[in-house]
């Protein structure tokens, strides 16, 4: 998160007035070289803290919702709340801190558990009344030991009330995932089912392995041929389903490669390729 700070003024010398012009622009810039520079160098990171924290629109209570969300899949954890200190707390320790309204004290997640929440960046929403902890579990995030605290769909509630469904808030990518392995899973039990394209790639590699192929082909060739947009998303949809039946195929989570992906955010794509081991 970017902090403001206040503009600071030097008093500027008479020049004759052929230079003038020329001598005020090149004069605010070096002011403001100078300024921005002196002041990230005076300022405390705890003065820095504490201006972003005076930013927060705390309620009543001096709370805000604080939300964990997944770095890598997205998944909403967990919400509660947080104060100033709980912010202060997890921007120093990079650990999700709340504030228990029901002990009146601050807790960090897996402080009891050991499930913690690493936190890389936090968000304030654009009102700053409400803040995300963007991050990383290292466990179940609910007590009840599911992946996040939200698994019950509203619509099996509606359908029938006295069963509790145990399904996770899953995004595209993520449900296509969890359904692959359905079918995985399926491969191997004794119930024949319904035929299925998916099963049909998992029992046979040679198949899986050249329909890749054909895929990635067949996305290279919109970009070869000019062809529309909408025709490039549909194969790329087409290299996504296959690889990632691969990836079911070879017990790899879709999670492992989106934090690959962010473990390589900050390298040149030349010098990761040169670091690697394989």
């Amino acid at each position: 998160m970017s902090i403001s700070y206040y503009p600071c003024f030097q008093p500027l010398k008479v020049l004759p007035k052929s230079n003038l012009n020329r001598a005020l622009t090149l004069k605010r810039y070096n002011v403001v070289v100078t300024c921005t520079k002196k002041s990230h160098e005076h300022i405390s990171p705890e003065s820095k803290v504490d201006f972003l924290l005076d930013r927060v629109k705390w309620d009543d209570k001096g709370l805000a919702v604080a939300i964990a969300q997944n770095v890598d899949t997205g998944a909403v954890l967990m919400q509660g709340f947080a104060n100033r200190e709980a912010l202060s707390t997890t921007i120093s320790s990079r650990k999700a801190t709340f504030y228990s309204r029901s002990r009146s004290s601050l807790w960090t997640k897996g402080e009891t558990s050991n499930n913690f929440i690493n936190v890389f960046d936090v968000f304030l929403d654009c009102d700053r009344d409400s803040i995300i902890y963007l991050g990383k579990p290292d466990g179940p995030t609910c007590h009840t030991g599911s992946e996040t605290c939200y698994y019950t769909p509203v619509d099996e509630l509606l359908k029938n009330p006295e069963v509790e469904k145990n399904e996770l808030a899953l995004t595209t990518l993520y449900a296509l995932e969890s359904t692959i392995n359905q079918r995985k899973a399926e491969t191997s039990s004794s119930s024949n089912g319904k035929p299925s394209w998916t099963k049909r790639l998992l029992l046979d590699d040679k198949l899986l392995c050249s329909k890749i192929r054909e895929e990635a082909d067949e996305l290279c060739r919109t970009l070869e041929e000019n062809e529309d947009n909408g025709r490039t998303a549909s194969e790329m949809a087409d290299v996504l389903y296959h690889a990632m039946v691969l990836l079911s195929l070879r017990g790899v989570k879709i999670e492992e490669v989106m934090q690959v992906l962010r473990q390589r955010f900050s390298k040149s794509g030349i010098e990761e390729k040169n670091s690697r081991k394989f």
